[in-house]
């Protein structure tokens, strides 16, 4: 092997400064960048650290109201806690390891306390500007990426105390980016369920919640589908609430000093194991840990000194003991005695409530003993399948060791028909993107038990690929994107997958996982220049801008665009359309009315929207 002649001596060596390496490393302070189109992008985060500041403030009993206005690139949040201490206003927004939250004495359990955050925030926005207002006096500054434009002197107000931050995530970083305001919404209402008592103003829009938990666990559920009302207990420092229903899976909301850790961690699996230690000490029977936790509904809140989370975005606890120190009660002893004590002392006190957890697991175990021998049928078959299995193309970086950290630049495709899934093939990243190829229409599951995903070969081999199985806690891939063609086959077997996918795993939807891939309908191209375009209006954009009659084609399948356009379009600048769940949404009552029965309410639904579909291919052909 021929070396190279790299010189290496001091000249090598380099020293960024604090702005430099966050910028230049920003995945190590916010996790992935994204356009946010996903609920864990880096935007939301921006969002996040600056009113986790806030939240801090409210939880230390300063200030009962938060404003947060957002628009399409623009934030701004103002708290009426204590406000920055005026000669620190400077210094807490752009030096890394200042702030208040090493004083335990001032944030006792506060969700940051490495002093990173908010410097992040700066360095990674085009324009950013705080301003305190405290006793009587106020002061601002404004910074550019992290450099510090302008600072003011100290002067009076007659504003109410607090702190005020604004900004705008660099384009330059953040490419294409958006807020999707049903991820807002969600994060909004977290912090007010985490917060009872705490008023949030977003958009115009007051939120606020009185019982916490339990009106976490109302809006997620549908009470029609509820085996007994839900549990709610409190005790110091933690908060749970539960109940079981009709859905196939487990679904829980867990959080930390006020995060929603969206990834667990040590205080839901503590919870998750003592769930199932108090359910059979009180019954007195060994039932199966699986058969007392399906169909369950639940969310547990606990508040710690010191919290170490597994990565920078705080999704994941990875520490075990209640305080910094090492001989503290650990938070499985802290959480397993509040829930052996206290849901045991409900159940007895609430026999309606017992008898219908008790019916509720037992016909879990009966369910669970129809599908054994099914299950183990299938997972052989789908062991030999994957042998030759030409379904899945895996992605490389699940054939190495794949970290924690890493399981966010993940992508399975499903697409069907060899044309299709062969150009998603030939033109993605084989590092981090798989594809999964369909045969003809999957099956529609609506109504069917989970013996059919284990009978079915197409969605049975489709779960082992996603490694679901047993929960979304094993799902090998970030995002799982539903790419079919842009007519009414394609929109069918969208529909299909999306049935599947509400219907036995409907965790994975709510967790954000599920996508749908958009691709270009029209190339629009003269000599110099070509332009993808997603709709009719951005088509007549580019005749209008390339003018002279340009050469126009119109994409009627995955398989008409050759692997090399197709790269462009499942690349960084990738779009993708997040399925989400609004928080009223109920499952069963959505798929009844569009995998159902054909109600009158659908066929109007379905005539509405395809005049819409008709009229735009009608414009398109005369374009």
């Amino acid at each position: 092997m021929e070396s190279t002649n790299v010189q290496y001596d001091e000249s090598s060596i380099r020293s960024l400064d604090w702005k430099e390496h966050i910028r230049l490393r920003p995945g190590m302070y916010i996790g992935k960048l994204g356009d946010g189109s996903s609920v864990d992008d880096g935007i939301y985060v921006l969002v996040k650290e600056v009113v986790d500041n806030s939240i801090d403030e409210h939880m230390m009993g300063n200030g009962k109201t938060i404003e947060i206005k957002i628009s399409e690139h623009r934030v701004e949040v103002r708290d009426y806690g204590r406000g920055i201490p005026l000669g620190k206003v400077v210094d807490c927004v752009s030096k890394i390891n200042t702030g208040g939250k090493y004083d335990s004495g001032a944030f006792q359990k506060s969700v940051g306390l490495n002093g990173v955050g908010t410097k992040a925030v700066n360095a990674l926005s085009s324009h950013f500007k705080v301003q305190s207002y405290r006793d009587g006096k106020t002061k601002s500054a404004e910074f550019n990426q992290g450099t510090l434009l302008t600072e003011s002197d100290e002067g009076t107000t007659s504003q109410r105390n607090g702190t005020h931050v604004a900004f705008e995530p660099d384009g330059t970083i953040f490419k294409n980016f958006r807020y999707i305001p049903q991820y807002l919404d969600n994060m909004i209402w977290n912090y007010c369920y985490l917060n009872a008592g705490l008023t949030i103003n977003f958009n115009g829009q007051k939120y606020f919640s009185q019982n916490g938990l339990l009106d976490l666990l109302k809006s997620k559920s549908d009470p029609e589908t509820l085996r007994y009302p839900i549990i709610h207990l409190k005790g110091e420092d933690i908060e749970m609430a539960m109940t079981h229903g009709n859905q196939y899976g487990e679904e829980y909301y867990s959080f930390v000093n006020g995060q929603y850790t969206t990834q667990g961690g040590t205080h839901l699996a503590a919870f998750r194991e003592a769930v199932v230690k108090a359910v059979r000490e009180h019954f007195n029977k060994d039932y199966a840990p699986e058969d007392i936790r399906s169909s369950i509904i639940a969310a547990i809140a606990i508040r710690v000194q010191e919290p170490v989370f597994e990565s920078q975005t705080k999704t994941k606890l990875g520490s075990n003991t209640i305080t910094p120190d090492p001989n503290s009660t650990t938070v499985r002893t802290f959480v397993n005695d509040f829930v052996k004590e206290r849901l045991d002392n409900f159940l007895h006190m609430n026999p309606e409530a017992r008898d219908a957890l008790k019916k509720r697991i037992e016909q879990s175990e009966r369910e669970r003993k129809e599908l054994a021998g099914i299950k183990k049928l299938a997972n052989d078959r789908a062991k030999k399948a994957n042998l030759h299995n030409k379904k899945l193309r895996d992605c490389r970086l699940h054939l190495t060791d794949l970290k924690s950290d890493q399981r966010y630049e993940t992508t399975l495709f499903i697409t069907e028909g060899d044309s299709a899934s062969g150009s998603i093939t030939k033109s993605r990243d084989i590092q981090t993107q798989a594809v999964f190829s369909l045969r003809g229409k999957p099956l529609n599951s609506f109504g069917l038990t989970k013996k059919i995903v284990y009978e079915n070969e197409e969605f049975n081999l489709l779960q082992h690929a996603l490694d679901v199985e047993n929960g979304v806690e094993n799902l090998r891939f970030n995002r799982i994107i539903i790419a079919t063609d842009a007519d009414v086959d394609g929109m069918h077997i969208r529909l299909l997958l999306m049935t599947f996918f509400l219907q036995y795993f409907p965790d994975l939807v709510r967790n954000g996982h599920l996508f749908v891939l958009e691709t270009p309908l029209f190339r629009v191209r003269n000599k110099k220049e070509t332009i993808y375009c997603y709709s009719e209006e951005e088509k007549q954009a580019a005749v209008h801008k390339l003018g002279n009659k340009p050469e126009i084609t119109r994409f009627k399948g995955l398989g008409e665009i050759s692997p090399e356009e197709f790269g462009k379009f499942i690349g960084e600048d990738m779009r993708v359309e997040p399925v989400i769940l609004q928080k009223e949404t109920s499952i069963q009552k959505l798929l009844s009315y569009f995998m159902g029965k054909n109600t009158p309410e659908r066929q109007r639904f379905i005539i509405d929207n395809l005049k819409v579909e008709k009229n735009v291919e009608e414009l398109a052909l005369a374009g």
